[in-house]
């Protein structure tokens, strides 16, 4: 099945989920541990029916979701087909279903709550230390590459976040090189900065904004405040 284009995945409109990274996130909130578990049977039933589920988490008073596809066909640029991580008309028909389920079970959502992390690091041969990496966060090899046509690290139970490579750049010697990438929901992207700054943090690159913030510590070490630009633009 065909990856979603983010503008797609605006279109569909999902009021109670988010697309942050690879996939679309959703949290809703429960009175008790027993409210959860019965809103989760019900969605693996769902889930059953689709041949698909949601990864799931529940902790004090919420019930987390993700739901992405890891058959997903993406087409480079000269036409070759990849088989990726991402999300697909099945995640956007199940999530729909999924809040109708929410509603019977009389659950509120909780978009804006929603946030994912992932790390980035910098390098010149992402292929010559990947390896190590994969080994060091995961324990598999496999992890490389899986669900991504680059060397990225991606744990197949998401124990850790994921780890992508990025370019080292001609005037990167001496900098930092690892990162942290923080996905939110574009309506908590601007009180999630304006938290950080009043934290002691300085904006220090915003010319991808608002799609990307980079926000320095008082170190200099720096992190991203990432949203999905094709649902900003929706508003």
């Amino acid at each position: 099945m065909d990856m979603m284009k983010g503008t797609q995945i605006a279109a569909a409109r999902l009021a109670e989920w988010r697309k942050l990274a690879q996939g679309l996130h959703a949290r809703y909130l429960v009175d008790d541990f027993g409210a959860g578990a019965r809103f989760l049977v019900a969605v693996g039933e769902a889930g059953d029916a689709f041949g698909h589920h949601p990864s799931a988490t529940i902790g004090d008073g919420f019930v987390d979701l993700e739901l992405v596809s890891d058959d997903a066909v993406y087409r480079d640029g000269e036409g070759t087909e990849h088989i990726v991580e991402w999300v697909t008309q099945q995640d956007v028909d199940l999530a729909r279903r999924i809040t109708e389920i929410a509603a019977d079970h009389g659950l509120v959502a909780d978009p804006a709550a929603v946030s994912h992390i992932e790390l980035g690091l910098d390098t010149e041969d992402s292929a010559r230390i990947a390896p190590m990496w994969a080994a060091l966060l995961t324990g598999s090899a496999e992890s490389q590459g899986r669900g991504s046509p680059s060397d990225e690290i991606r744990d197949a139970t998401g124990r850790v976040p994921n780890l992508w490579f990025g370019e080292l750049g001609e005037h990167s010697a001496g900098r930092q090189r690892l990162h942290v990438e923080v996905y939110v929901a574009p309506e908590a992207a601007e009180s999630r900065i304006a938290a950080a700054l009043a934290a002691g943090g300085t904006v220090v690159d915003d010319r991808e904004a608002p799609s990307l913030t980079v926000i320095a510590d008082h170190d200099g070490n720096t992190g991203v405040v990432c949203i999905d630009d094709a649902a900003a633009a929706q508003g």
